[in-house]
């Protein structure tokens, strides 16, 4: 049975990158939970040594609510593309660099598909993929997975979003991920569809 949380708990989200806690406090509010970060605690981050999004997802709430004791919410997400095999998948915050730049991690992406000969959007495709893991202080496990699906656009457009937001074009959309405001992004991203999930199992009415 997954781990249960319940109006006024305290959760910690297991991450460093601002967007992502972001994204994640503004999904919780509505159920008012006090939502602490990984980086506000001064958690140190673990190497990512999992193959997959939910590996890597489990392995950062373990050790978030292993070192404080609280029950802990981690996020592994990244961006998908067919033609290059599912590159940068997993690898997709190491692409931006240790100054975590998305732009040089964007021109990557952009530079990786021209060698491919994908000028077209049809051989644009790709998804965004979100593993949510709940962890308790026991060592419980609980994980979430959900996918948006599109193409990418070059150049990059709008400012808002973070990461590789300003290149995805979900299906059926006019705006990237980076034009869209919080509340429509929240509406159909890959979090969204897995936060969903994490909803109906783990939060009480």
């Amino acid at each position: 049975m997954a781990w249960k949380l319940r109006k006024g708990d305290r959760l910690v989200v297991a991450s460093h990158n601002p967007g992502k806690v972001r994204e994640i406090r503004d999904l919780l509010a509505p159920f008012h939970v006090d939502a602490v970060s990984a980086a506000e605690l001064d958690l140190p981050e673990p190497e990512e040594t999992g193959a997959t999004f939910i590996a890597n997802a489990g392995l950062k709430a373990r050790a978030a609510a292993e070192a404080s004791g609280l029950p802990a919410l981690a996020d592994d997400s990244g961006l998908e593309v067919a033609v290059l095999g599912g590159a940068p998948g997993i690898y997709s915050a190491r692409w931006a660099g240790a100054g975590k730049d998305f732009s040089i991690a964007m021109e990557r992406v952009e530079k990786d598909l021209g060698e491919k000969g994908a000028a077209v959007q049809d051989a644009r495709g790709a998804n965004f993929t979100c593993a949510l893991a709940l962890a308790s202080p026991n060592g419980a496990c609980d994980t979430f997975e959900g996918k948006v699906f599109g193409t990418l656009v070059w150049p990059p457009r709008g400012d808002k979003g973070f990461g590789y937001d300003p290149i995805f074009l979900p299906r059926g959309g006019a705006l990237t991920f980076g034009e869209m405001e919080p509340e429509e992004k929240h509406a159909q991203s890959h979090r969204a569809r897995a936060f969903e999930l994490f909803v109906k199992a783990c939060l009480e009415e």
